[in-house]
């Protein structure tokens, strides 16, 4: 049976982890991957589309001002960060990123990015998976000068990462545009078996570059998004289609990921349902302490779902109250919730195990 969420409920549960894992868990490296969802400013320092570099973006962040991450406040790996008692990563192009921020560990990720290097192709200028690889080797060749290459690897060994990829795929690839490139090649069955393989290459490659402790999190409800209730809701359902294409991408993701642990004879990664922790509140709104799970914070158009949150945009006064800050992505309260779930959930959402356990087991270790 499911509980009603509560917001003191939820704090208390977050405190009891964080003050339980605090003493017991050394300091570690984070080390984040992929689009949007988890890009702390990257973006920012390429000449593209994809950014969030304009007021309203960071409103509620600690300094008030925009950061490049795609949220009102905080994102994912920096709520992360702070239930594992560390500092945000900062993105790898910032110029802050030297000397003893570097052993705090690195975000990589890069708002459009995919599976498939050509996902994302509108952005012009992002940071591909592969190249955000690259970014990883030349970070572990700086902290090699900096502490020497035995203490870097066990460093890059010990750390935990996150890995977040998959819905540009869909979204800014397949179904772009009516008949776009991918959608002629392959029916959507077939062009998720290609991305589960894609996929495979590229866990198999954050494990060859060291990584030990990898989350990944599937899709989330990318039919759910206010950009998609604005262009093919009629009566604010969930696009069919996305929402297809997420029930047949996650499972063979997770079967993936059960595979290569196989292969390499320990849990190396760890299934993070994004799914099902974006439809508990997506279904329940009010449970979660949200007045709509539809309508975006920031926007125009139907459901805020149009075009990006600029200065001029719609702008909801109390951001606690919407799932959605942008046409796109959660605001800092869906994403606490989301955290939440990924430290302490069931088997429901985190498969083999949740991160508190992972953190538990690892202290043994360090």
């Amino acid at each position: 049976m499911e509980t009603n969420y509560s917001p003191l409920g939820f704090l208390i549960s977050l405190f009891i982890v964080v003050t339980f894992l605090a003493p017991q868990v050394k300091s570690r490296a984070f080390y984040v991957f992929g689009d949007s969802l988890v890009d702390n400013g990257n973006n920012d320092y390429l000449v593209t589309t994809a950014r969030a570099d304009n007021y309203p973006y960071g409103i509620d962040y600690p300094t008030r001002r925009p950061t490049g991450r795609f949220s009102n406040g905080l994102n994912i790996p920096d709520i992360i960060s702070e239930a594992i008692g560390m500092p945000s990563t900062l993105p790898y192009l910032s110029p802050q990123l030297t000397g003893e921020n570097l052993l705090v560990g690195a975000n990589f990720a890069s708002a459009g990015i995919g599976i498939l290097n050509d996902t994302g192709i509108q952005f012009v200028n992002i940071i591909r998976i592969s190249k955000q690889f690259e970014y990883f080797q030349q970070y572990q060749q700086r902290v090699s000068a900096l502490i020497g290459p035995e203490a870097t690897q066990q460093l890059v060994n010990q750390a935990l990462v996150l890995i977040t990829l998959g819905g540009n795929d869909f979204v800014n690839n397949y179904y772009l545009i009516p008949f776009s490139a991918r959608s002629r090649q392959f029916t959507l069955p077939n062009y998720v078996v290609y991305l589960i393989s894609e996929y495979g290459k590229i866990l198999r490659k954050l494990y060859e570059l060291g990584a030990r402790r990898v989350l990944v999190t599937g899709t989330g409800a990318m039919g759910c998004a206010p950009a998609e209730l604005a262009q093919h809701s009629r009566n604010g359902e969930c696009y069919g289609a996305l929402q297809t294409a997420a029930a047949l991408f996650n499972p063979q993701l997770v079967n993936l990921i059960a595979s290569v642990n196989a292969e390499i004879g320990q849990d190396v990664f760890v299934a993070a349902n994004a799914y099902q922790m974006n439809m508990d509140y997506l279904t329940n709104p009010e449970q979660f302490g949200f007045v709509t799970s539809k309508v975006a914070c920031c926007g125009q158009g139907p459901y805020n779902g149009i075009g990006l949150c600029t200065p001029i945009s719609n702008l909801c006064p109390n951001r606690d109250l919407y799932a959605f800050w942008d046409a796109f992505h959660p605001t800092e309260k869906a994403n606490r919730i989301i955290v939440n779930q990924i430290l302490t959930g069931s088997s429901k959402y985190m498969h083999p195990m949740n991160l508190s356990t992972v953190m538990l087991l690892d202290s043994s270790r360090i």
